[in-house]
């Protein structure tokens, strides 16, 4: 085993401490001490830590990071900047040693945004921070003006009359406090609109989908449901929200001009990029990480999610680079237009649905820069005691175990429904959306000590995983087990 002369010495010292100590080898063994499944062995532990603790300081995450962004930049699905980070994903994959790179297509209606703007003309005139949500129509050419009707959340405007809203933009200020209501207040972004019509709106302006305060919108996709009137739809700045908020609290009428050249722009054709180092004695079998490689267009992806690509490219060249040679396959993926429908994610399952069984673990990058806090499993009962072991060799950089109903993130959601073994490396997300979907989310946001630790962090897993000396399970086998 190749193993680079300027990292030898911390390797000898960390597993020098930890045999002294015996704390290492205890901690990951014993609570398997009197079970027959099989183990990592002590040298594969000990590589394990080794990967660890040297990736630190030495893996080009941040690098892989700041080329992307810079070089590339916006990515948005169907545009340029798409085609430049294609071709930037296959060059990078090359230049990093991966011993395979190769494309899949991926093929989906494109959306183009186009001017946007929006101003209060009654009764305090002030113009607004805006942004047209993803696949929103186009007002008419010289944009829409109509009084506005402000409700809490998507569930008040459902529940309200017709009249009510007849004839009017809605306003829909759903207030995010914290990461965690993500998933509360994103259906007023995507099923606002048509919910809106319903009840006769002529279009809806949302409170951004973030928790900052600062003076930008965020933007994300929005679906259009099939038979109901398609109305435009953007999302104004937090402050915006708030201002706008206190107009209507002085009792007059509350006046918006909306104006929106958004458009659908047709079908388009992208590409999964993939690069894979190749495993030594499974190499059919392979370990899956990745991310996303399209960002929206109004910053440069750094955080959604050039990191997540980053991540997973920089954790799989370091496991190449120093020479280690697990038994299967490590393959990086960095799909295609997520932000718009999850259609690389899709592609994929379809393009290898017959081959699930040849995943050993599935887990995707697409929350951030990190640091990586826990990591759930998907995995028999079997493997239990290997999950305990990997757990073991993590702990030290901060992160917790898990329960086994691990998600594996956007794009491969839709494999471990199809059975495929998962894991879920969850990453800090204190942060993520006060950035996420917005202008400032740029390179100078990351933090180097933060995505070194998650770049460590898929190392470590990726080699684990791919050393396991069993199977973790696939298919309805794994799916039942899930159950019990």
């Amino acid at each position: 085993m190749f193993i680079r002369q300027s990292v030898v010495k911390a390797c000898q010292q960390s597993i020098l401490a930890l045999l002294v100590s015996g704390a290492f080898l205890q901690g990951a063994t014993a609570a398997n001490k009197n079970d027959t499944a099989p183990l990592f062995t002590e040298k594969e532990l000990q590589t394990a830590a080794w990967i660890r603790d040297a990736a630190r300081s030495d893996n080009l995450s941040y690098k892989i990071l700041e080329s992307l962004t810079t070089e590339v930049g916006p990515r948005m699905a169907g545009t340029p900047g798409d085609a430049r980070a294609v071709a930037w994903a296959e060059a990078k994959f090359k230049e990093l040693g991966f011993d395979k790179v190769w494309k899949e297509p991926v093929t989906y209606p494109s959306w183009t945004r186009g001017i946007e703007k929006a101003e209060i003309v009654a009764p305090f005139p002030q113009p607004l921070s805006i942004t047209a949500l993803g696949n929103s129509v186009a007002t008419p050419k010289n944009g829409l003006r109509a009084e506005l009707v402000e409700f809490a959340n998507l569930k008040e405007m459902m529940a309200a009359p017709d009249e009510k809203v007849q004839g009017k933009i809605v306003f829909i200020n759903h207030r995010m406090q914290n990461s965690n209501e993500y998933g509360l207040v994103v259906p007023g972004r995507s099923a606002g609109a048509s919910e809106a019509a319903r009840k006769g709106a002529v279009a809806i302006v949302i409170r951004s989908v973030g928790t900052d305060n600062h003076r930008f919108p965020h933007t994300g996709v929005m679906q259009y449901a099939p038979g109901v009137a398609q109305i435009p739809a953007a999302a104004m700045s937090n402050s915006d929200a708030d201002m706008v908020a206190r107009m209507i609290k002085r009792g007059k009428p509350v006046s918006l001009k909306l104006e929106l050249s958004s458009a659908a722009a047709g079908t388009y054709t992208s590409y999964n990029v993939i690069g894979e180092m190749t495993g030594s004695e499974l190499p059919n079998e392979y370990v899956l990480i990745g991310g996303h490689l399209d960002s929206w267009d109004l910053g440069t992806g750094a955080i959604d999610d050039g990191a997540g690509c980053a991540i997973t490219m920089a954790a799989a060249e370091f496991i190449k680079r120093n020479g280690l040679k697990p038994k299967r396959s490590i393959r990086v993926v960095l799909f295609a237009n997520e932000e718009q429908g999850l259609f690389g994610g899709k592609a994929y399952l379809a393009a290898h649905q017959n081959q699930i069984a040849q995943i050993q673990a599935a887990a995707e990058a697409d929350l951030g820069q990190g640091p990586v806090t826990k990591m759930a499993s998907f995995v028999r009962t079997e493997a239990l005691p290997l999950v305990k072991q990997m757990h073991s060799v993590l702990a030290p950089l901060g992160i917790e175990p898990g329960d086994n109903n691990a998600f594996p993130g956007p794009d491969m959601g839709d494999l471990r429904m199809a059975g495929a073994a998962s894991f879920g490396l969850a990453l800090k997300a204190d942060d993520y959306f006060d950035l996420h979907h917005t202008p400032d989310d740029t390179f100078d946001k990351i933090e180097p000590a933060r995505i070194n630790q998650a770049a460590t962090t898929y190392a470590v897993f990726a080699w684990m995983a791919a050393q396991a000396p069993i199977s973790f399970g696939s298919g309805q086998e794994l799916l039942k087990a899930a159950k019990k």
